[in-house]
């Protein structure tokens, strides 16, 4: 059950923030490579998660696999063969229980830099929703994270840590408004994500004028226009940008979009340099050409190191919300019990159904013609049989399953034939087949 979910992956405190880009996916071979990985490492569901403080894969296996997947996920995020050992070092994974615990822990905002970081449940369903997309999403890990999402939910809802100002991008509003108050000026948020729509509600609380820049110009002009801000694409911003107090970058893009020579055109149309607050992993502001010109740079490390200096006082703010996640632990079980393995009991009962209406076909033939209100009565009493006999042994296993140790479903399926073990593993797998059962130990009159 839980034991074939797992999580994989690397966060901000193995190797900082603005490390992660050396492992994080290039948008436009994410699907492909996803999807490639899954069929090599034999996954049936697998969902990619990228933030600001963490790049990780979450998985089910096709079967129960204690197997380490750390290696062939450093090759897939970073392109290149690990060095004996390098993987399991650089790479945390999980399994079972823990991957689902992680889960809710980095969807509350437990997990963050900044503790209860509110952007990060926003990053999590996205990264369900792509899954989902690509195809690569089935019931365990949509139950996972639906879950996960709950949970964010009632931690915001009804815990102290949501209140207040819990979000990176605040921490970054704080270096905006310390050079706002030593030079007053316009700032540039690059970028339409969790991080600018926040920064602009701050900015426009605090009467702070502001221009939102897109690759996307509609993108951009539904911001501004939701806070009667400026707009430019991001190719007139480029070309000639505006004078400027500071320059906020979020974006999704696998390269600097404020480079060299737009650097250049910042540092010289104002009085001086604004300041760069690069919240992009890879980065957006490049760093190089930032002290060629001279223009100061706050960067995502940065940016984080300060939010990890609250962390302590947060997490004492924070215990009720890990009760939260504490609770839901014992719940997922029994939900995956009831919606994952639901069409197995169903194809269980089944096959007692499809038994009892066979033999009634074979005491039909023995007894010879029989008149429709007999031969009604004996399909029913049949189909009543049938219910009663399966009753037992589904309520057993649903038990077995939902308190019982992990293998139980293996153990039930290792006495049944080949092929009615195949039927039932795909009522389960949807189509998949299971491997982990030894041939050799089938008894063909089970």
């Amino acid at each position: 059950m839980l034991d074939e979910l797992g999580i994989v992956g690397i966060s901000w405190r193995q190797v900082g923030s603005e490390a992660l880009a050396d492992y994080s996916l290039p948008t436009e071979q994410r699907d492909e490579r996803l999807r490639a990985f899954a069929r090599v490492e034999g996954l049936t569901e697998l969902a990619y998660v990228e933030t600001c403080n963490r790049v990780e894969l979450v998985f089910a296996a096709a079967e129960n696999s204690a197997r380490d997947l750390r290696e062939g996920a450093f090759e897939l995020l970073t392109g290149d063969q690990p060095a004996p050992g390098e993987a399991e070092r650089k790479l945390k994974a999980w399994r079972g229980e823990g991957a689902c615990e992680h889960l809710f822990l980095v969807a509350a905002g437990l997990d963050s830099a900044a503790v209860g970081e509110v952007e990060i449940a926003g990053q999590v369903r996205l990264a369900h929703d792509r899954a989902k997309a690509t195809g690569l999403c089935g019931p365990r890990l949509s139950l996972a994270f639906e879950e996960a999402g709950r949970i964010a939910g009632a931690i915001r809802g009804g815990t102290a840590l949501g209140q207040g100002s819990v979000s990176l991008a605040e921490v970054a509003m704080t270096h905006v408004r310390r050079r706002l108050a030593e030079a007053p000026g316009s700032v540039a948020l690059i970028g339409v994500s969790a991080m600018t729509e926040r920064a602009a509600l701050s900015l426009a609380k605090a009467g702070v004028p502001f221009v939102v820049v897109n690759r996307m110009i509609a993108k951009a002009t539904e911001l501004a226009q939701r806070f009667g801000a400026d707009c430019l694409s991001l190719d007139e911003f480029r070309r000639s940008p505006p004078a400027l107090a500071v320059v906020l970058a979020a974006t999704g893009s696998p390269e600097a979009v404020v480079d060299p020579p737009v650097l250049e055109r910042l540092a010289t149309v104002g009085e001086k340099p604004p300041l760069g607050i690069d919240m992009a992993v890879p980065a957006d502001i490049d760093p190089d050409g930032c002290r060629r010109v001279g223009m100061p740079r706050v960067g995502m490390d940065e940016i984080v190191r300060q939010a990890e200096a609250n962390r302590d006082a947060r997490l004492l703010a924070a215990a009720d919300a890990r009760a939260l996640v504490d609770e839901a632990l014992p719940r997922i079980r029994d939900k995956v019990v009831d919606r994952v393995y639901g069409p197995f009991f169903g194809a269980l009962q089944k096959h007692y159904q499809e038994t009892a209406t066979t033999a009634v076909q074979r005491l039909a033939r023995d007894l010879g013609e029989l008149d429709a209100e007999t031969r009604g009565r004996i399909d029913v009493w049949a189909a009543s049989l049938a219910r009663r006999m399966a009753h037992l042994p589904t309520v057993g296993l649903r038990g077995l399953m939902r308190y019982g140790p992990e293998g139980s479903l293996d153990a039930f399926l290792r006495g049944l034939d080949p092929e009615r073990r195949r039927l039932l593993w795909r009522a389960v797998h949807g189509g998949g087949t299971h491997t982990d059962l030894s041939e050799e130990a089938d008894d063909p009159k089970a």
